[in-house]
């Protein structure tokens, strides 16, 4: 099989695909939880890996920054490999004080200042939603592992350096826990596709406190996200 970005073979991605943006933290997800990895792709250095975790087939496929590329590597997941669970598993910044550095958040659902949604030609404002079934896992997975998440609504957004720096705070008022930049892409080309979807974020940074991870922090020791994440592919 050929595509325009994964040039992976019919059979090299299982199922269940966890999605670093990080493709070092994908060949990390690989290296220290996968049994038996394979590298299926390395196109762009976007490193994607199949292995299996308590035996069963996973694979792990880095998808970069922002929705349009997580709209690339999804579409191709979806259509071209058939992928039907697809969790994106990276960071996301908080808007509360009270959610601090490390923790796990779970978007619900994933609010976004993007146009994306205009490919779908709808009459009307898209709300994209993790799926209920992927949900359910991670909920159980949560209680089996001891591994606490906080659920609720992120927002997706297109621009990092935004020149306001009180842009936050207006979504902040309306219950939204953070921001990160892919997972509504993600939520809206699984609905569209029939797949499932869920992001499961590590807080990176906090805006109310100011407070920041390191570089190799994001890429290696967010460990938590990445167990529940495995968790919740294999059920």
């Amino acid at each position: 099989m050929s595509t325009h970005i994964l040039a992976a073979e019919t059979g090299d991605i299982a199922e269940s695909v966890l999605l670093p943006g990080d493709p070092l933290r994908a060949r990390f997800i690989a290296e220290n939880f996968l049994e038996n990895a394979r590298c299926y792709s390395q196109v762009r250095n976007m490193f994607g890996f199949t292995g299996t975790y308590k035996g069963v087939p996973v694979s792990v496929q880095g998808t970069g920054m922002g929705m349009p590329s997580m709209g690339i590597y999804s579409y191709e997941l979806i259509h071209e490999y058939n992928c039907r669970n697809l969790i994106r598993v990276g960071t996301a910044g908080s808007f509360r004080e009270d959610l601090g550095l490390g923790e796990v958040v779970v978007a619900v659902g994933a609010s976004t200042d993007s146009n994306f949604a205009h490919t779908y030609k709808l009459n009307g404002t898209f709300a994209p939603t993790a799926s209920y079934e992927l949900l359910s896992k991670v909920r159980d997975a949560s209680q089996e592992s001891g591994i606490g998440f906080t659920a609720g609504n992120l927002v997706s957004c297109d621009v990092f350096y935004e020149n306001d720096p009180d842009w936050w705070k207006a979504w902040a008022r309306v219950g939204v826990l953070g921001v990160e930049m892919e997972a509504a892409a993600l939520y809206m080309n699984c609905a569209a596709g029939g797949a499932n979807a869920l992001a499961i974020m590590t807080i990176s940074d906090n805006f109310v406190t100011n407070a920041k991870s390191t570089v190799e922090e994001r890429e290696t020791s967010f460990t938590n996200m990445m167990k529940l994440a495995l968790e919740t592919a294999v059920r």
